[in-house]
């Protein structure tokens, strides 16, 4: 029996809280990197420890990726998430372009955020936790989209195609929380010298 669909509405409500979950962590470090801007020696709130510390992060060139601080991209793209999000609650169908740009950003997003991760992991050798809380709503979201995406071309699937298609929309819950437990154990192990000396 084929997977239940990923309707419309539910997705709607998954960008909905995803976008302001992320808008609220980017405005916060929008807000933290204008103050370290004006004041260098700034200790941001989220910076706890040598591991956690955003200061360390923000003082970098990965946190202007674009020559633009990576909050203000943050900002513009959560905020049209959650506006697409709260458009899709209501039940209104999206023309199929919207569906493709949106397919498009949230690709762009997931490729961007596994840069940042390899960035603040091996290179930069800190974590930001408002980040990796973005990291987790793109993932889903990305993970979510292209699933509900991939359903709309069901019926011209092979057999095998649909059936691929319905273990990817059963498991999609499951495929995000190992794609985030995998980042878990990355970081785990990367900083475990850290970790080992708060026990």
């Amino acid at each position: 029996m084929p997977a239940p669909a990923t309707s419309a509405r539910g997705l709607g409500r998954l960008h909905l809280i995803g976008g302001l979950v992320g808008l609220v962590c980017a405005v916060v470090l929008l807000v933290e990197k204008i103050e370290l801007l004006k004041n260098p020696d700034y200790v941001p709130t989220c910076s706890i420890n040598p591991i956690l510390s955003c200061g360390s992060i923000m003082s970098t060139p990965q946190a202007d990726a674009f020559g633009i601080p990576n909050p203000i991209i943050g900002v513009a793209g959560f905020a049209a998430l959650a506006t697409l999000g709260a458009v899709l609650t209501t039940g209104v169908s999206l023309p199929r372009w919207l569906w493709l740009a949106t397919q498009a950003a949230v690709t762009l997003a997931v490729v961007f955020i596994h840069w940042l991760i390899y960035q603040s992991l091996y290179v930069i050798g800190a974590l930001c936790p408002y980040c990796m809380v973005v990291w987790v709503v793109t993932i889903a979201v990305f993970a979510y989209t292209t699933v509900h995406n991939l359903q709309r071309l069901r019926d011209r699937a092979t057999p095998r195609g649909q059936r691929t298609l319905a273990a990817l929309t059963e498991f999609r819950g499951a495929i995000v929380t190992g794609w985030c437990l995998v980042i878990t154990v990355l970081i785990a192990i990367r900083f475990w010298d850290y970790w080992v000396t708060l026990l």
